[in-house]
């Protein structure tokens, strides 16, 4: 039987906590030639939304598998995609909710190595984010200070609250959060939630210099089109993380060019997509002969001691969370199906319904 996992079945049975180990070893094969991953793949297409101008269809594809997961991943969504304009001009991506019943659609489908068939149909939106967030706790707890203090957080969003929850897992000496957004309300009421749900000291700022000043570690976990901070504010020691994964076709970044210059040693999750996609975070200062591309790494080399830590308290590290991988829902998404069949959670249906007779 395939098993249908919903969105609600995701959150009763993983966290983004959870997610870390899994991922860990998934980049760590893939280092080693044990595991693949297809670069993603956005496709937009000249079909504007009539009820939402300047919003145009895009399909977004991903796959990957690795042989401790025992599975292959391809995850899909079928997107209506533009930009929205926020308080003070800022500029933030979007995606509408326009499939029948006001909702959006996207699907992860697992398949086993050996047997070929699909083994679960996932709802993508819960896991994508904690698969996200995963990535980012794993390159803090490999990039920052052990004794790090003070968080600087920009977003108070979908994605920067599941990140709270996995970079308290790996720096528990967090004792203070700073964080702004462009909406006022949304990143007070953001601090007041949690701050109550995990207990610390979360302050909403409203000068996005309060939120990098005495930080150990910056962390923008946003949907941005253009950069949130002066990088001529990094100081030493800090570590920054960014989340951005832009396309060729649609730009983005969260850091500027000076931010990035100003660190020391330069991760990232996949330099193929980096230049793939032309992304403009590490791709700018590379062509402007201000950091060198031999000296941009990856996470999974860095998990492997193939590529360098941190090695001093006053380093700047920077580690660009730059892709999403169908090798990231494939170690995830193992670990969900095998917490759902131990649980009797999901909805089975028939496997022969997705098989053939004749090959393909």
């Amino acid at each position: 039987m395939t098993l249908v996992l919903t969105n609600a079945d995701v959150e009763a049975l993983l966290t983004p906590r959870a997610c870390i180990e899994p991922l860990e070893q998934a980049y760590r094969e893939l280092a080693l030639g044990q595991a693949a991953n297809r670069a993603r793949s956005h496709t937009y297409f000249p079909v504007e939304s009539a009820a939402h101008p300047g919003f145009n269809y895009r399909f977004k594809s991903q796959e990957g598998g690795s042989v401790s997961a025992g599975v292959w991943a391809l995850r899909i969504a079928s997107d209506m995609a533009g930009v929205v304009d926020l308080p003070g001009g800022v500029q933030r991506r979007k995606l509408l909710p326009v499939a029948p019943g006001d909702k959006y659609c996207g699907l992860i489908l697992l398949f086993g190595l050996e047997t070929i068939a699909p083994l679960a149909v996932i709802h993508d939106s819960v896991l994508q984010k904690m698969r996200v967030a995963a990535t980012t706790a794993i390159g803090i707890r490999e990039l920052s200070r052990p004794d790090s203090r003070m968080l600087g957080l920009f977003g108070s969003g979908w994605q920067a609250s599941a990140h709270l929850d996995t970079v308290l897992a790996v720096r528990p000496t967090l004792e203070r959060v700073r964080v702004f957004s462009p909406t006022p309300e949304h990143r007070r009421q953001f601090a007041r939630e949690m701050s109550r749900k995990y207990e610390i000291d979360v302050v909403a700022v409203d000068d996005p210099a309060a939120v990098v000043r005495g930080a150990d570690v910056v962390l923008a976990a946003t949907a941005a089109m253009t950069p949130v901070f002066d990088g001529r504010l990094v100081e030493a020691g800090q570590h920054v993380s960014t989340i951005v994964a832009t396309d060729k076709d649609a730009q983005r970044r969260e850091l500027d060019d000076a931010t990035v210059e100003r660190a020391d040693l330069v991760v990232v999750l996949s330099r193929e997509s980096v230049e793939l996609d032309d992304q403009p975070q590490i791709m700018s200062p590379v062509r402007k002969g201000t950091l060198a591309w031999e000296r941009v790494y990856e996470l999974g080399e860095v998990l492997l001691g193939r590529a360098p830590g941190r090695t001093r308290p006053e380093q700047v590290t920077l580690f660009d969370n730059n892709v999403g991988m169908g090798l990231q829902f494939a170690a995830c998404g193992a670990r969900l199906l095998e917490l759902a069949r131990a649980r009797g959670v999901g909805q089975e249906i028939p496997t022969d319904l997705f098989l053939e007779s004749t090959h393909p």
